[in-house]
């Protein structure tokens, strides 16, 4: 395994991203949380967008899994060879990208996506919304595999807290691949669930990084809806 995929076993990796529009949605405001998060403990961050690769990759010392995202329909999250690697030459060590069998905008498949990428010795991270996209992902050499579209995408409904279901079959049928936990973990708690349940490492974003969603949570609880 590769030594630096290696270093997130049993590892947290912080999601640092800010939507559109919002406040903190800046390089430096990134940046700056990312590095917080790296003071915390996290192993790894998460990010989007080339000046927010670029810009953590500038503060840290861990490794930055890098994604872009075009869009939000379809294949958005890294959807073409030229963002995926565009997100390598920003600095990403690892680029996220889509494993969907949803059309690319750039005609390629999957698979081709990856074979190109592992030419130039780009790592890939597989985001898997039903277990045909990690069986796909796994086909493919992928690097790393992980839930982050369980729920997201028509093949599965979208779960409460961490799909444990998809996470344990992914698991199951793949045990010689790093099988990730990604999405809707908020609580301390549910990341130790996911740990106990076998996942490779586990992603955090919301709870950790975004303060509106977060703020909305601690409102609701307050007047009791």
């Amino acid at each position: 395994m590769n030594p630096l995929i290696e270093s997130l076993r049993g590892q947290l990796i912080v999601s640092a991203q800010a939507y559109p529009g919002e406040p903190l949605r800046h390089p430096e405001t990134m940046a700056q949380m990312a590095l917080a998060a790296e003071r915390g403990g996290a192993a790894a961050i998460r990010c989007q967008g080339l000046a927010d690769i670029s810009a953590i990759k500038g503060q840290v010392q861990i490794p930055v899994i890098g994604l872009w995202k075009e869009g939000d329909e379809g294949v958005y999250i890294t959807p073409t060879l030229r963002h995926a690697r565009a997100c390598a030459m920003a600095g990403a060590d690892v680029v996220a990208i889509d494993a969907t069998g949803r059309p690319r905008p750039d005609g390629l498949t999957y698979g081709e996506t990856v074979a190109r990428l592992h030419e130039e010795n780009i790592l890939v991270m597989a985001d898997c919304g039903s277990f045909e996209d990690a069986q796909r992902a796994v086909d493919a050499g992928t690097d790393i595999i992980s839930t982050t579209l369980a729920g997201y995408t028509p093949d599965r409904e979208k779960t409460v807290g961490p799909d444990f279901e998809l996470l344990a079959q992914m698991i199951e049928a793949f045990p010689d691949v790093p099988v990730i936990c990604e999405g809707r973990v908020h609580t301390p708690e549910l990341a130790r669930q996911v740990m106990d349940a076998g996942a490779f490492a586990v992603v955090v974003g919301t709870a950790i990084t975004h303060p509106t969603s977060i703020t909305t949570w601690f409102r609701d609880a307050v007047l009791g809806k």
